[in-house]
């Protein structure tokens, strides 16, 4: 029986109720941070709530206080001015602070790093989001840089198109590209879990994707 808690951020929308459930499945205790609790469902003993936001610091705290790690699957509040890399340095001081160390997070194909070997259409996915996106574009990138250059046994994880399925797929990570086009939402949550005690991709940065047969 595990008895680490997990602090969970972006945990509802089309994607993050799969987390939630992987985490269940595996019987780790959780606290969830939400803006609005009201819309969450879920209702299980080894839950705990704890509303507000990742832009404020103190939220973030009171849901790091008293875990072991923190996933985060946080996406971009629509008409808000980008949140990444205001999210990672709340979650970056308050994780040192209680002295933890693992972090797991998901950000898009569009971020790079000095290991990538990007294919053309990777690349040309990029130079989209640059031009039609610029500023949550560059926000990622700066999160990664951010990550790097703090003491976390921090996982970055990049994703191309989420599937909100519960199905199962061959599923492959790769730091160097992203040769798949989607991701399973149930392949990524068990990725992200599997992380918590999985020190493969440590201070890495790996594609996640499912093989087209």
């Amino acid at each position: 029986m595990k008895t680490n808690k997990i602090a969970v951020i972006g945990g509802t929308g089309k994607t993050g109720n799969y987390l939630v459930q992987e985490l269940l499945k595996r019987k780790y205790p959780m606290k969830l941070l939400l803006r609005n609790p009201e819309n969450f469902t879920v209702k299980n003993p080894l839950i705990e709530i704890v509303q507000g936001d990742a832009r404020d610091f103190e939220a973030v705290h009171q849901l790091i206080t008293d875990c072991s790690a923190v996933i985060s699957k946080i996406g971009q509040p629509v008409g808000e001015k980008s949140i990444f890399t205001d999210a990672a340095k709340n979650i970056i001081q308050s994780m040192n602070s209680h002295g933890i160390k693992r972090y797991i997070s998901i950000t898009g194909l569009n971020v790079d790093t000095p290991f990538d070997h990007k294919s053309d259409r990777v690349k040309a996915a990029t130079d989209w989001m640059y031009q039609n996106y610029p500023k949550i574009t560059k926000d990622k990138q700066d999160e990664y840089e951010i990550l790097v250059n703090s003491n976390l046994d921090w996982t970055l994880v990049r994703l191309p198109l989420i599937i909100p399925t519960s199905e199962h797929f061959e599923t492959e990570a790769n730091l160097e590209d992203c040769i798949g086009e989607k991701i399973s939402a149930a392949d990524l949550s068990e990725f992200l879990v599997s992380q918590i005690d999985d020190r493969t991709y440590i201070k890495q940065s790996p594609f996640l994707y499912n093989i087209n047969k």
